[in-house]
């Protein structure tokens, strides 16, 4: 706890709150004691988290100036966690933008602190992720809101896109050839050391502008890190051979096609670790002191990583966040769609189970899990997409069993998820026009029955033609997945019995 006397929190605001560490930022502030306000773009997101009821949702994007000062009225601390991830684009401009509008719009509504978190910049050449985080932080600190500017390299828990590339390499390749920035040094923090300093700026008293870097005890390059992984995880040391010849790109596309982090956000990463991120200072303490047991280390954070991936105890993930270039245009359904061609595939069957086991099998599709369909055809897209930077079926489920709205599933996004009746899916590999997918449950009299819809809304000629191009495989991949599934429904009845 910060030293000296402790402020009363009337109300903090968490931007970013469907993101990895805004879902996780925002329980711990409810649990002590603090008022939680949420701004997100789309309040849907937010219906399923077990946390949200609990909250204030204010539906805002941070560049709108007027819905932003709506969203910080009556505010005390706001936490800004808002990052572009675009492998490419204005993404600069479009963060300059926001921090600018939203630091503007706390002024107005005379908000007490501004809580941004950054990346580590200790050299002078950065990349264009990093260099925009610390313009973010400048904008913030150059404010007439006092701001709090924290800096962290790369966090380890489970389910961050960090420790999820670091995991995945160093678990499928025991031998490989790596560019030069394995060995480059860096001072990586555990997530649950990076909000408890979050979470301490809600209550330290008095004004503070200024920033600070956040790390843990052990300053390792990455090789260290894979090797440190492998002793953690039981696996046999690992050989680990640096070349100089990948470039950013090349290594993202390398680390997009090895691990479940896709080349977009890979990228980002990637150029951010041939800077070295070693802490110039540990002033922070000063203000938020360290526990007594000291910070965790590196290896400390892994085991916990690897032990709420064990348990299945994920609260959040990276692909908690949008993914950069997905789509997000209205359902079918809803009221404000634009009209225009849509294909539909839809098929249904009887199956002999009860609604309750056949649901039990769709709430648990894809991930392990799988699709209910040619096994070898999925993978075979999800290939396909990531070699053209999408994000393939590797991100896998943040629960084996139980979805949420705003859940990922592989390529798609949970849209809309009613218990024991429907599940609606959109895609978000690389495709030209917009698909979803909806399974559901329902009863006719005495009868089971399985109803499952594939529609896909074309964007311009290429659209049409890719429709009809895959049609052929349509009957092989959705024709199947009826009878498979209520195959996994019956036995999933006999386990219920």
């Amino acid at each position: 706890m910060p030293r000296g006397r402790v402020v009363d929190m009337s109300l903090c605001l968490v931007t970013g709150a469907t993101g990895y560490i805004g879902g996780r930022l925002v329980p711990e502030l409810l649990a002590a004691g603090h008022q939680v306000r949420c701004m997100v773009r789309s309040a849907g997101r937010l219906r399923d988290l077990p946390w949200a009821a609990r909250t204030q949702v204010a539906e805002a994007d941070a560049t709108d100036a007027a819905a932003t000062r709506r969203a910080l009225d009556g505010v005390e601390v706001a936490y800004y966690l808002i990052h572009a991830m675009g492998a490419s684009g204005r993404f600069a401009e479009r963060d300059r933008l926001a921090a600018r509008t939203f630091a503007a719009a706390a002024a107005e509504a005379g908000v007490r602190r501004i809580v941004y978190l950054g990346g580590l910049t200790a050299d002078e050449r950065l990349s264009p992720h990093l260099r925009s985080r610390a313009e973010v932080g400048e904008i913030f600190l150059e404010g007439a809101v006092p701001a709090v500017v924290l800096r962290a390299a790369v966090i380890i828990g489970s389910g961050s896109a960090s420790f999820e590339m670091l995991r995945y390499l160093t678990e499928r390749l025991p031998v490989m050839t790596t560019p030069r920035w394995v060995r480059s040094r860096t001072q990586p923090i555990a997530v649950r050391d990076v909000l408890r300093y979050l979470l301490a700026w809600a209550q330290v008293p008095g004004t503070v502008n200024r920033g600070f870097d956040l790390g843990g005890p052990d300053v390792l390059t990455y090789a260290d890190m894979m090797h440190g992984y492998a002793a953690v995880a039981g696996l046999p040391p690992r050989l680990i051979i640096p070349v100089p010849l990948l470039s950013p790109r090349l290594s993202s596309l390398w680390v997009g096609l090895v691990t479940p982090v896709p080349a977009s956000i890979a990228r980002p990463l990637v150029e951010s670790l041939r800077n070295e991120a070693v802490c110039g200072e540990h002033d922070i303490a000063r203000y938020v002191p360290d526990p007594e047991d000291g910070l965790i280390g590196f290896r400390q954070a892994v085991a916990l990583a690897l032990m709420k991936i064990k348990e299945a105890d994920v609260a959040t993930r990276w692909s908690s966040a949008s993914t950069p270039g997905a789509p997000s245009d209205p359902l079918p359904t809803d009221p404000g769609w634009a009209g225009g061609s849509l294909y539909v595939d839809e098929r249904s069957l009887a199956v002999p189970a009860s609604a309750e086991a056949l649901w039990q099998v769709i709430e648990g599709v894809g991930g392990d899990n799988g699709w209910y369909s040619l096994p070898v055809a999925w993978k075979l897209r999800g290939l396909a997409d990531r070699l053209v930077g999408g994000v393939g079926l590797r991100r896998g489920r943040r629960d084996p069993a139980r979805l949420r709205v705003g859940d990922s599933i592989d390529f798609w996004r949970v849209e809309e998820v009613v218990p024991g009746e429907l599940l609606r899916l959109r895609a978000e590999m690389r495709l030209p026009g917009l698909a979803w997918l909806e399974l559901g449950a329902a009863r006719d009299g005495d009868r089971t029955i399985y109803t499952q819809r594939a529609i896909f809304h074309p964007r311009g000629l290429l659209g049409h033609l890719y429709w009809w191009g895959i049609s052929p495989f349509h009957g092989l991949i959705f024709g199947r997945m009826p009878v498979n599934v209520a195959a996994a429904a019956r036995r999933r009845q006999q386990i219920l019995s």
